[in-house]
């Protein structure tokens, strides 16, 4: 069918939502590698993880085999609500930029927590639920994921303790707000409430905090208080997992009008977002079925693939989760306390890791004050206030259509929209206001953190 026929959105009906998750480390040769004991520098076993982690959730995280995990109908329930998000043709956007690419976006931003974290938090509640637990404990960053857990715990009678990263909880009051009328607490982190918040301050007094710290904190408090798990927004193998539904509802929208994407293009903090998108199309090339050009865009402030380096880190900033081998700035990077929200995490997913190790996708990283440049064309001629996370998308989109315009060449160009700026407006204010600098850490810097990397063989 000609791609000119197909509407500004694309919507599936309830009965095309996917019932199951695709595992994308089935299809991958070369698996990622195993978390590791900090002490004993072994893998990390299923009774060790089953100390913070909820039992179902830790079986997800190990399982590298099973191609497909079914879906709960209660979680699938609680999907339709929002689901199946609708796939946007950006024609304003197109006829902005005078290119003959064609740009997709899939967007995310259509549920109360504004993102697409809800995907995971709903299902993680449910399997804490499921075990009996009384509550859960998370960071976050931007809020989103924050958010969106405090929402799922609302559904299911959880009790929700969050530590927010200290500049986010300054920078994003309102955020802030929502998580507490869903009924969960919100600390501020580095915290005095837990031995390695105060460690942390100490080493740093006045830190504006990272997600790093946050994860400490989060950690420390699950499994120092009974009936309680540690959940995550991204990062881990069963983040990735729930995430795929915004790639397998993509690629089924595509293929109802037989469009089949050039570029695939997603903003990487942790890699919720970007893995849960690419997860059915990367399928298809390590399959050997198709081929396509994948980009990870993250903050020049926290460059972890660009300038990281791949080795076994701690995931967290105090040193007591496992370690985890990915590209990384060194769990001690505390980065600027600038607007990249959500993205501002020191490591990347083990499994895009991999996959960014093996040759499969490539990475970029941009400036904070052209993702808002971008971000500002976006909302002026698609109509929506993207977050300054999905914005680093939203630039290499527009960076790519202004490529194709050049060298007059027809891509087909898909990028995740992961949510909504309507919480994000400090960071616009110092945009529009010629007060946003584009901090950019030195070499020096990041090479004093990745000397302090855990030595692991």
């Amino acid at each position: 069918m000609s791609t000119e026929k197909i509407p500004y959105k694309i919507y599936l009906d309830e009965s095309e939502m996917p019932k199951s998750w695709y595992n994308l480390r089935a299809d991958m040769k070369n698996k990622p590698a195993p978390l590791l004991n900090p002490q004993t520098l072994k893998p990390m076993t299923a009774a060790e993880l089953s100390g913070v982690f909820c039992e179902d959730l830790v079986k997800q995280e190990l399982d590298n085999d099973t191609a497909y995990f079914e879906i709960p109908e209660e979680i699938r329930d609680f999907y339709k609500m929002f689901r199946p998000s609708p796939l946007m043709r950006a024609y304003r956007l197109e006829k902005k930029l005078g290119t003959p690419a064609k740009i997709y976006y899939k967007f995310e931003g259509n549920n109360t927590s504004g993102s697409h974290k809800l995907n995971s938090a709903i299902a993680q509640a449910y399997y804490a639920k499921k075990q009996g637990l009384k509550g859960v404990t998370t960071e976050t960053g931007a809020g989103q994921w924050g958010t969106a857990l405090a929402m799922a715990c609302s559904y299911f009678d959880l009790d929700c303790k969050v530590y927010m990263v200290k500049v986010s909880y300054e920078q994003k009051p309102f955020r802030r707000e929502v998580m507490r009328t869903y009924g969960a607490s919100v600390t501020p982190s580095p915290s005095m409430e837990t031995e390695v918040g105060k460690k942390i301050l100490a080493a740093h007094p006045g830190t504006t905090g990272s997600l790093g710290c946050a994860i400490s904190e989060a950690v420390e408090k699950a499994v120092t208080s009974d009936g309680y798990r540690y959940v995550l927004g991204s990062v881990l193998n069963q983040v990735l997992l729930h995430q795929s539904i915004i790639g397998l509802e993509t690629k089924t929208a595509l293929d109802k009008y037989g469009v089949k994407p050039d570029i695939i293009i997603g903003c990487a903090g942790g890699g919720s977002n970007l893995g849960g998108l690419i997860a059915p199309f990367m399928g298809e090339k390590l399959r050997g079925e198709a081929d396509y050009r994948i980009i990870a865009v993250e903050p020049a402030s926290c460059p972890s693939l660009t300038r990281g380096v791949y080795a076994y880190d701690f995931c967290d900033t105090g040193m007591v989760c496992p370690l985890a081998k990915m590209y990384t700035l060194g769990s001690s990077f505390i980065p600027a306390p600038n607007h990249a929200g959500g993205l501002r995490y020191h490591g990347m997913s083990s499994v895009l890791s991999q996959l960014y190790d093996d040759g499969l996708m490539e990475a970029v990283s941009v400036p904070q004050t052209a993702v808002f440049e971008a971000a500002e064309e976006f909302a002026r001629t698609e109509g929506i206030l993207p977050a300054p996370e999905s914005s680093h998308a939203i630039k290499a989109a527009i960076d790519e259509a202004i490529l194709c315009r050049e060298n007059n060449e027809e891509k087909t160009i898909v990028f995740g929209l992961t949510g909504t700026g309507y919480f994000d407006m400090t960071a616009y204010e110092k945009f529009h206001d010629g007060k946003m600098s584009d901090y950019v850490p030195t070499d020096e810097e990041i090479a004093e953190n990745i000397s302090k990397l855990p030595k692991v063989n």
